[in-house]
């Protein structure tokens, strides 16, 4: 139901922002403020882009929980997404998400109201950690390379080597 609202009553909102200040400073300079506020957003997007995923990187290098990295990313996207929907109130939306202080305060209000379920692989909660191999580590055998046996009833397809 609230995505039905949002698809009603964002265009409504967009087109009276239209209407109010296309009426007060006129429809080219209406028009420059929208595409400036595409460019611009499309740089800081990419900016912002460029820290979120160094976040997600160093959390799963240092196995960290990568949930809200993610979410940071995710909120980058949508922010994207908004910059370049013409439009104010959806450029006042996508700006806002660019803040990380406002991301942060999103993810912590979903976290509250999100029930997410999880597993984990191998020992529970148990890390592993990057350690050199060692003497112990190796096992000893032999072995020979068996050569496949080639077909002559086909052709070779130029796709693989016959």
């Amino acid at each position: 139901m609230w995505l039905l609202i949002a698809f009603i009553a964002v265009p409504i909102i967009e087109i009276s922002l239209f209407i109010q200040v296309g009426g007060a400073i006129g429809t080219w300079p209406t028009i420059g403020i929208v595409v400036l506020t595409a460019i611009l957003g499309t740089y800081l997007v990419r900016a912002q882009g460029r820290l979120a995923i160094g976040n997600l990187q160093r959390s799963f290098s240092q196995l960290d929980d990568p949930t809200e990295p993610l979410a940071h990313g995710a909120m980058v996207l949508i922010s994207g997404v908004l910059l370049l929907t013409p439009g104010f109130f959806t450029d006042a939306l996508g700006f806002a998400l660019l803040v990380p202080a406002i991301r942060s305060a999103v993810f912590h209000y979903l976290r509250k109201r999100v029930r997410v379920q999880s597993f984990t692989m191998g020992a529970a909660g148990a890390r592993r950690e990057y350690r050199p191999m060692q003497d112990d580590d190796v096992i000893e055998g032999e072995f020979y390379e068996v050569d496949p046996s080639k077909r002559p009833t086909h052709r070779p397809s130029g796709w693989t080597k016959h």
